[in-house]
């Protein structure tokens, strides 16, 4: 089986588009290549990645997908698509003739509004999603869970990622709630989560007992069928080296050896159809 990384980026600051990423940031304001993420891949024997979208442009998913064109590895796109123009509908199919093109992911954590995602312009972003075998990728916080939840059941042929398990609050510890609030897709086989994302929501010198109750819930929810792993790199090197957070899913999966090969890479191929 392939091995698969559902969840990484690169970005050329010069775009000058990526509006979260400022100087403060000092360990990842520069730019981030093929080049730079190739030997993290050899060296944990990684055969492809899905490279997500950083910057709510079409600039960045024609960027995206020119890039994808140049190197294998890159086995698919998740690109960004502005929901709210007239023009959506007419984008998204365009998108869709693009081999390497696997989902859309608007960055529902920076709009403000809460209930945007059920906006019917997004509801009609959606369908044509839906019609064209495209996965919407959630990027959620908790307080959007139950809005989104609403969108599943809306949307009963759409296939859906939640991107870094929805940010828990990990640093303070905030897990019952969570649960409760991820629980609700338990039900849903078209939902599937990343197992990635965790370690920029803990304490700066966590430690991996710290994530196994997350990762516990996780299994729960949604089983070793609809789980995918993730580096998030290279936004992970803000808490962890991308060889820590692997070896921490790695070893928590050797109590689930059935489970290694799905969530290392073939839920990914399954759900984006890589």
């Amino acid at each position: 089986m392939m091995r698969i990384d559902a969840h990484q980026h690169f970005w050329h600051l010069k775009r000058n588009d990526y509006g979260w990423l400022t100087p403060e940031l000092t360990t990842l304001y520069r730019d981030f290549t093929p080049d730079d993420l190739t030997p993290l891949l050899q060296q944990h024997n990684i055969d492809g990645t899905v490279l997500v979208q950083a910057a709510p442009t079409d600039a960045e998913t024609d960027f995206l997908l020119a890039l994808s064109e140049q190197h294998a590895c890159i086995k698919g796109v998740v690109g960004w698509v502005d929901f709210d123009s007239q023009q959506a509908t007419e984008r998204i199919v365009q998108l869709a003739q693009h081999p390497k093109l696997v989902g859309l992911r608007p960055m529902i954590q920076d709009i403000e509004d809460v209930d945007w995602m059920l906006s019917s312009a997004v509801g009609k972003a959606l369908q044509v999603l839906s019609q064209h075998r495209l996965v919407f990728d959630a990027l959620v916080k908790p307080q959007h869970l139950a809005n989104l939840k609403a969108l599943v059941d809306q949307h009963p042929q759409l296939k859906v990622v939640i991107d870094h398990a929805a940010k828990p609050n990990i640093k303070d510890r905030d897990l019952a709630q969570w649960q409760r609030d991820m629980a609700v897709f338990r039900d849903h086989p078209q939902v599937s989560c990343k197992l990635s994302g965790l370690v920029t929501e803990a304490k700066k010198d966590w430690q991996a007992e710290e994530l196994y109750p997350y990762i516990d819930t996780l299994f729960e929810v949604f089983g070793e069928q609809r789980l995918l792993w993730g580096s998030d790199w290279p936004v992970c090197l803000l808490a962890s080296s991308y060889e820590k957070w692997f070896d921490t899913v790695n070893r928590y999966l050797t109590k689930n050896p059935c489970s290694k090969d799905k969530i290392l890479g073939g839920n990914a191929i399954r759900v984006y159809g890589l």
